[in-house]
Formats: C-alpha cells, sequence, structure tokens
C-alpha cells in the first residue's frame, strides 16, 4: 500500500509541511528554516487507490474520511513531526482564465472583476470563492494602455469544504490552501522575466501552462494522464496493472526492454499529450509575439524514464525535468534519489516552501 521513498530525519521546532493530494496518491514534504535555507526533513508519497479497494498507480475519488485516514498514515510512514501545514488545491477544482478589462483601480475594479467572472464561471457566483491577479504591463509603449489583463481565479465552495474536513480529521494546523499551479511554480520556475512553460502530468489528466513574470498567462487540460499509459501498457502487454506502473517508471520509453513490454503503449498517450500542449505554446507565441524560454515536465508521469528525451522530440525548445528538491537543503547522499523523484513531489514542495514563508 505505501509508496515511501527513502528518508532523513532530524527533528527540530518550527517545521511545516506542504501537502498534495491528487488523484491517485498523497505527496507530503517536511521543511524547517535555519540559517535562511529550507532544509529536507522527511518526505514521503502514500497511494489512494488501496484505500477505495483500486490498485496502487489508479486515480481514485474518496470520500474526504478516507483522504484523512490516508494523510494520517502517510504522516505516520513518514515520520513527520508537525502539524503546521499548508495544503494545496487540486486544478481541477477551480478555474482559471485570462481576460482583458478596461484599467480600473479599488472598489471599481473589483466591481468589475465580479461582472466580467459571470461570464466564465459555470455555476452561481455565491457557490465559489473568487480572487484575481492584474498582470503588469510588459509593453514599451511610453503611456500605460487604458486596457490591463486580469488573471480570474475561481474556487469551488466544495473542494474547500472538503480540504476543511480533510484538516478537521487529521488534526492539521492549516493556515492556508493554495491552488496546486501556484506551488508548482513557485517551486520549479526560476526565470523572472522570460514565459515558461510548464507539462504537469498527473495520473487522472495533465495540465499545460505558460507562466509569466510568476503568474499564469494561459492553461489548459489535457485529459490523459499516467493512469492512461499504465493501462494501455498493461493491456497490451499481459501484465497487472501494479507490474505496468513499476515498469513504466523503470523501463520508461526504452527500444530495447524485453518483451512483452510495449513501448508504443506507452509512448501513445504522451504524444498526445505533447501534441496538445505544441498546440497550446503555437498559440501562445503567435497571439503574445513572445517565445517560450522552457519547458518543464512536472506531475508523477514525468518520472516516466526516458520521458524527457522523448518530449525533446516534440519541441524546438530545451526541455527539463522539475528538480524542486534543489530549493532545499538535503545530505548530498541523497541528491540523486531527490533528482529522479523531484517532479511528483513539485507541489508539495511548493506548499511547504511558502509556509516557511509564514516564519518569517
Amino acid at each position: 500500500m505505501a509508496s515511501i521513498f527513502s528518508r532523513f530525519l532530524k527533528k527540530k521546532s518550527s517545521s511545516v509541511i506542504g501537502i498534495d493530494i491528487g488523484s491517485s496518491s498523497a505527496k507530503i514534504v517536511q521543511l524547517r528554516k535555519e540559517g535562511g535555507v529550507a532544509v529536507l526533513e522527511t518526505y514521503g508519497e502514500l497511494a489512494l487507490g488501496p484505500y477505495g479497494d483500486k490498485e496502487v498507480g489508479q486515480a481514485v475519488a474518496l470520500a474526504p474520511e478516507k483522504v484523512a485516514e490516508n494523510i494520517t498514515d502517510l504522516m505516520h510512514e513518514a515520520n513527520v513531526t508537525t502539524t503546521s501545514a499548508g495544503i494545496a488545491i487540486p486544478f481541477s477544482k477551480t478555474l482559471l482564465t485570462m481576460v482583458t478589462l478596461p484599467r480600473k483601480e479599488g472598489v471599481e475594479l473589483d466591481t468589475m472583476v465580479k461582472l466580467e467572472a459571470r461570464k466564465y464561471v459555470p455555476v452561481p457566483m455565491s457557490e465559489v470563492q473568487l480572487d484575481y491577479f492584474v498582470i503588469p504591463d510588459t509593453s514599451e509603449a511610453e503611456q500605460p494602455s487604458d486596457q490591463m489583463r486580469v488573471l480570474l481565479v475561481a474556487v469551488h465552495n466544495s473542494a474547500l469544504n472538503t480540504l476543511s474536513t480533510i484538516v478537521e480529521k487529521t488534526g492539521l494546523e492549516t493556515s492556508f490552501y493554495e491552488i496546486e499551479i501556484f506551488s508548482t511554480i513557485r517551486s520549479v520556475v526560476d526565470e523572472p522575466v522570460k514565459p515558461v512553460m510548464v507539462i504537469d502530468v498527473g495520473a487522472g489528466s495533465s495540465k499545460v501552462y505558460v507562466v509569466e513574470r510568476g503568474l499564469v498567462a494561459r492553461s489548459h487540460a489535457v485529459a490523459q494522464g499516467g493512469q492512461d499509459v499504465t493501462s494501455a501498457l498493461a493491456t497490451s502487454s499481459g501484465i497487472s496493472l501494479a507490474q505496468a506502473e513499476k515498469l513504466k517508471k523503470d523501463t520508461g520509453i526504452s527500444d530495447v526492454a524485453p518483451k512483452p513490454y510495449n513501448k508504443e503503449a506507452v509512448t501513445l498517450t504522451y504524444s498526445n499529450i505533447f501534441t496538445q500542449a505544441r498546440r497550446v505554446l503555437s498559440e501562445y507565441e503567435r497571439e503574445e509575439s513572445k517565445s517560450v524560454s522552457s519547458i518543464i515536465l512536472t506531475g508523477g508521469g514525468a518520472v516516466t524514464k526516458g520521458l524527457g528525451t522523448f518530449a525533446k522530440s516534440f519541441f524546438q525548445h530545451d526541455v527539463m525535468l522539475a528538480n524542486p528538491f534543489q530549493k532545499t537543503d538535503a545530505p548530498a547522499f541523497m541528491r540523486d534519489i531527490l533528482k529522479e523523484i523531484g517532479p511528483e513531489f513539485a507541489v508539495a514542495v511548493g506548499i511547504a516552501l511558502r509556509k516557511l514563508e509564514e516564519l518569517q
């Protein structure tokens, strides 16, 4: 049931944890601040599938009480020593959209945003929490435009209620929830100015978004993820889902894998994800007259062996695997494994880094 990677622990007060509840597993990262540096204390991952009579690696929809049970077990398995936490909000429970509005400020802007949001939010406004971010003007014009771009963010109340139940059942002390995209940006995007594309390959679905000056300039959801790869590999190779999940990570995209391993079953889903990402990238560069500087692969599906090299065949851009743990201090002997599993923990690390900021 458990899938806990090697861990290292050094107990100390003022530790914090970041929690990422995905569709197939929950991830946790515990950090502390020491000399202005984020120190990694422990981390872990626990599959959600077995809590809903599914196999490891399968996406599953669980009641909040079952998720809380998983989180409690995960905290025990990973030797977590604090309840001070931040938790990620799944992207699927949110709406992000970019709009262009007349340049306003204060109350006028608030009112205008609420009116504009009604065009995009498919449920009554009373059922969501609304926020927005004004995108900085990067044009070289001497006079600012009378228009401005605003990122609208809506989170369904049901998602927040679910997280509140999980917090109550686990005894966590949570001061904020954060949409997972913003957590990922914090942990893996270092480019301060030039646009960067992030491809987040989750279990049940994938997210593609362009980050510009730390904000989401464009986003797109793909209804396929790592679970689809696992299922196709299991069916075509005549093996169990658990075996396919392990082979996907350990063998990945390989021309020398022994039979009955079916490489095409692995590449088919990833090809579709990258094709859609390439379309989003082309549209963004054409419409914004800007070039994306690089592409970052993250999410559990991104740990598939050889995926980075395979992705490079779809893009004329630098492609790299996310390495969120590089923003933490950890023993040298752990660096290789942390780099290997990094894409899976981008959200949890990003949440924990924000939680550390509260201690300053």
